[in-house]
């Protein structure tokens, strides 16, 4: 039952001085401390944990979904990033896919063979280790790790057992493609059974051994064609061996003496630095922490900044993004205007809006480097269908065009889908000759979510000198559309208090409040290193240090904070 997951524990911030991981499996991140102290750095350990995370979690992340990942060079200040999203199929259009019957109002089921885009994570991780890698551990010694859990087994963790089944379940009779590799005789794992998967283990070994090539050419990409085949989609082995990550330019906002970087578009990264641009027109430390007023803004800020990106968001290669007006400051201060103490009624565009199956994690070496890494494959197990002998399932991250002839985000062969995963860094604010200062690198998932989440924390640590883990533990608010009734519901997490819940619904708002149990998981999951002790406004100068390592991890999953 959703109410046996209980919160009756506390945890404090993991301190640290020469390197630190953060990830929601234990075992994960165990694989990518390891790693850090072979001689990696913060990418090798981030693309180390990943791949064991498609181990743990493979109803959430794993080969045959998409990954973003940002860097910052400790040396340079630098911060790049990789965009690891797949395009879908060049035969997938909207004549295509309304000559098989389908509309905007009926699309196809999320679980379409014709939603799986090309995977773009394994790229991602081999380009993630060649760009910003310490290049002293080979990609084989990267991936070890992953392996190993998978050809010798591990325990599942409590709160991965749970959604493992559920993702089981909201297949249905799709779930019997899993059943070779990714369950255990036909029935998902239980809490603290031993799981093997050497089918993935062989898959990660090739693409240790090979490379991109391992994966996109050659045995994996005929099982992915295959199955995609035999289940009605049109994805061929030249979509897969076309496919190359981009290197990009994050893009990023100033609030009060720190800046926030997040992915460009296709990612939502945009509706994060929206939020928080509106945000910085209201005084939300004096209203005070999860208060009615605070969550009102917040929530009407947060319909604002969602209608933007779900209108103009999209890939950027089929059409041009007004990036510069969105993210002025005056835009953000017009469209503040509108939120005052009473309603805001904004529509937003139809469009998928549900929930996600995604991994966060990141590390901060002793070197000064800083990797943020979110990794998916969409829905729980994303399509459901899995390649023969693979050990993985493929995203149904197609699910998320529109079928709008003239929407920016209208499906198109070839074409990067709007993509909720997003990564982020925060540095502290900089003139133009001054190498950023790293402060934290921090997430929270869980498709629209993510950027409510990574504000909702953001402002724990800012305006109300939360550390990393107390930023990660305090009740969140998730503000979701319904496509079915065109309303926002405001989403309250078990904590919030039910004199805010009630002046909520008072001021016009749908209100679901309390949110406990299991169904906590829709707020999602985050990790937060930062660098110092910035957020705290009573800092003990004789103590404080920018050398020591802060973290914290989410409460809502299995994982934890470690360093060395």
């Amino acid at each position: 039952m959703d109410t046996d997951l209980t919160f009756s524990s506390r945890r404090s911030p993991v301190v640290c001085l020469h390197g630190c991981v953060a990830s929601s499996q234990p075992l994960a991140s165990s694989v990518g401390l390891d790693v850090l102290k072979r001689g990696g750095n913060a990418a090798d350990a981030a693309v180390a944990i990943a791949a064991a995370l498609a181990v743990t979690e493979p109803f959430s992340t794993g080969p045959g979904g998409d990954a973003f990942c940002l860097f910052y060079n400790g040396n340079t200040g630098e911060i790049r990033g990789i965009n690891g999203s797949g395009r879908s199929p060049r035969a997938l259009n909207l004549e295509l896919l309304e000559g098989r019957g389908y509309t905007a109002e009926a699309p196809p089921s999320p679980y379409d063979a014709l939603n799986v885009t090309v995977p773009g994570a394994p790229a991602c991780w081999c380009d993630t280790v060649q760009l910003f890698g310490s290049h002293k551990l080979s990609f084989q010694e990267v991936l070890s790790g992953a392996v190993e859990l998978a050809e010798v087994g591990f325990p599942v963790a409590e709160v991965t057992a749970h959604h493992w089944a559920n993702g089981v379940a909201a297949l249905g009779g799709a779930g019997k493609e899993l059943g070779g590799d990714l369950l255990i005789d036909n029935r998902a794992p239980k809490c603290g059974q031993v799981f093997k998967n050497p089918s993935l283990a062989r898959t990660l070994k090739e693409l240790g051994e090979w490379g991109k090539s391992a994966f996109y050419q050659g045995r994996v990409a005929q099982a992915i064609v295959d199955v995609i085949s035999q289940h009605g989609g049109v994805m061929t082995l030249d979509d897969l061996s076309s496919h190359d990550s981009e290197v990009i330019t994050p893009v990023s906002t100033e609030y009060k003496g720190v800046r926030l970087w997040e992915p460009p578009p296709n990612s939502q990264g945009l509706a994060a630095l929206l939020l928080l641009n509106i945000l910085e027109n209201f005084r939300l430390k004096a209203v005070g922490h999860n208060s009615s007023d605070y969550i009102h803004v917040l929530v009407e800020a947060v319909r604002l900044a969602l209608t933007d990106a779900l209108h103009y968001l999209g890939d950027p290669d089929h059409g041009t993004l007004p990036l510069q007006t969105l993210l002025d400051k005056s835009y953000s201060h017009q469209r503040a205007q509108h939120i005052n103490m009473e309603r805001v009624m904004e529509g937003v565009e139809p469009g998928l809006m549900t929930g996600s199956d995604t991994v966060y994690l990141c590390v901060i070496d002793g070197q000064g480097n800083a990797c943020s890494f979110v990794n998916s494959i969409y829905m729980a197990f994303g399509s459901g269908l899995v390649p023969k002998d693979c050990g993985f399932s493929l995203q149904n991250r197609g699910a998320n065009f529109s079928l709008r002839r003239n929407h920016f985000n209208c499906v198109a062969g070839g074409k990067r889908s709007y993509h909720t995963i997003i990564s982020a860094l925060l540095t502290a604010s900089a003139t133009k000759s001054q190498k950023p200062k790293l402060l934290a690198a921090l997430g929270v998932m869980g498709a629209f979510m993510q950027p409510q989440g990574h504000i909702q924390v953001l402002l724990n640590m800012l305006e109300f000198g939360m550390n990393p883990q107390e930023a990660l533990d305090a009740p969140r608010v998730y503000v979701q559309y319904d496509q079915k009734t065109d309303e926002w519901v405001v989403n309250l997490e078990e904590g919030v208090d039910q004199e805010v819940a009630e002046e909520l619904k008072r001021r016009g708002h749908k209100v679901n409040w309390p949110v406990t149990g299991h169904k906590r998981s829709q707020f999602g999951r985050g990790q937060i290193i930062t660098v110092g002790d910035w957020w705290n406004p009573s800092a003990n100068q004789a103590v404080h240090s920018t050398r020591v390592l802060w973290a914290g991890s989410d409460p809502r999953a299995d994982g934890c904070a470690l360093g060395y």
